[in-house]
């Protein structure tokens, strides 16, 4: 097998073996303005499904828009697979953005394109496939989200839970190790929010990706994450981190009790 297109043997299996997100001391800040985050650290493990979880307010998707490379941080690192995506100034930012795929809330799928060629279009993009391999590629991903058949289909023309599947299909299309959902079941019945949820499980299992999700779903929390953390907006970072049953049955801190259990918090 050539190695020429992908880089040297040795570098791969190094960032193989390197957990798919590293976080070390980060600032979240905009501007001038007092940070939103301080000193977050945080790991995602391969095949695991990491859940982002806070009330309004509390910086999940600016967590999330450091994560994936969109706004720099103001102190501490970030690594994909090992990689730190900043270093030399954020150069190989295009480069470590491709070890990751992304679902964002709406789908945000190409209203104009059918399903597979929104699929194909970043093999189409970042790869050398030929166009009839771009297409069995595209008709694979689509399958494994359980869409096979709606390949022709345009996004107008299918529900918001097949959306959402097509949108997994074009996170997974290179086949990245890591994909970040942004809000999954945001706006589906609970029907097709199980569904999708149960999706998201066997894709973990049975290919080893990785999710990082962003979602204030408790039902979705406690029946998918292997591990979680609580953002607080008051405290500017995580209060609570581990398995959701564990972080349900505490008692303190008060944020984190009220959280799992749906409770409004006291104020004395």
């Amino acid at each position: 097998m050539s190695w020429a297109s992908d880089g040297p043997r040795p570098e791969r299996e190094k960032r193989k073996a390197a957990p798919p997100v590293t976080v070390d001391g980060l600032t979240v800040a905009y501007g001038g303005a007092p940070p939103i985050l301080e000193n977050i650290n945080l790991t995602i493990e391969a095949g695991e499904i990491f859940g982002i979880l806070g009330s309004s307010g509390s910086g999940k998707s600016s967590l999330l828009r450091h994560l994936i490379g969109l706004a720099p941080p103001r102190k501490g690192r970030i690594k994909l697979f090992g990689r730190d995506l900043w270093a030399d100034g954020g150069r190989r930012l295009g480069e470590c953005r491709r070890l990751f795929g992304m679902m964002y809330q709406a789908g945000a799928l190409f209203g104009s394109l059918t399903l597979m060629e929104n699929v194909a279009l970043p093999l189409r993009e970042f790869t050398r496939l030929s166009p009839g391999s771009v297409r069995a590629a595209a008709r694979l991903k689509l399958a494994l989200v359980g869409l096979a058949g709606f390949e022709h289909h345009l996004p107008a023309h299918i529900s918001g839970g097949m959306r959402k599947r097509a949108a997994i299909a074009r996170a997974m299309a290179l086949e990245p190790g890591l994909i970040f959902l942004d809000e999954p079941s945001a706006g589906l019945d609970p029907i097709t929010s199980a569904e999708l949820d149960r999706l998201i499980v066997t894709l973990a299992r049975n290919l080893g990706i990785a999710f990082g999700v962003v979602t204030h779903e408790l039902n979705s929390v406690m029946s998918i994450v292997d591990r979680a953390i609580l953002l607080d907006r008051a405290s500017r970072g995580i209060v609570a981190e581990g398995r959701p049953p564990e972080l349900a049955r505490r008692i303190e801190p008060p944020f984190v009790a009220a959280f799992f259990n749906r409770r409004p918090l006291e104020h004395h």
